[in-house]
């Protein structure tokens, strides 16, 4: 916890552009703190565990978000309010994607580095 004021990774945006990635990175940062069960339904945790868990998640949201969610307690709860808020937009990247994959040809581009770059965008 003493390292909590260093954020590790950016934070949620409001629009929830950057969601995808920050749900990743939260989940790798809670589980090397052994604090994933937090967000995990039918969990066992100490109020220790959820305090922590929920300061680590509070710290890496947009400022709009926190004053949204300042009533709730329990780190669960957040999660599960930025899910319902942000799920869709893995529909809309994943429809995106596959629609610049199937359009991706060889031909379109001068260099194989041009297409090696807009492939590993497409991919990730």
């Amino acid at each position: 916890m003493t390292n909590i004021k260093n954020q590790k990774f950016i934070t949620l945006d409001i629009s929830g552009k950057n969601y995808l990635s920050w749900v990743l990175d939260v989940k790798l940062h809670l589980s090397t703190k052994k604090l994933k069960h937090t967000i995990d339904e039918d969990n066992a945790t100490s109020k220790e565990e959820r305090a922590t868990a929920l300061i680590f998640l509070r710290h890496h949201i947009d400022d709009g978000l926190k004053y949204e969610c300042l009533t709730v307690e329990n780190p669960l709860e957040l999660w599960q309010n930025l899910n319902d808020r942000f799920e869709h937009l893995k529909f809309v990247v994943l429809s995106k994607a596959l629609n610049d994959w199937s359009q991706l040809r060889f031909q379109d581009f001068k260099t194989v580095s041009e297409y090696n770059s807009t492939l590993f965008k497409i991919v990730s």
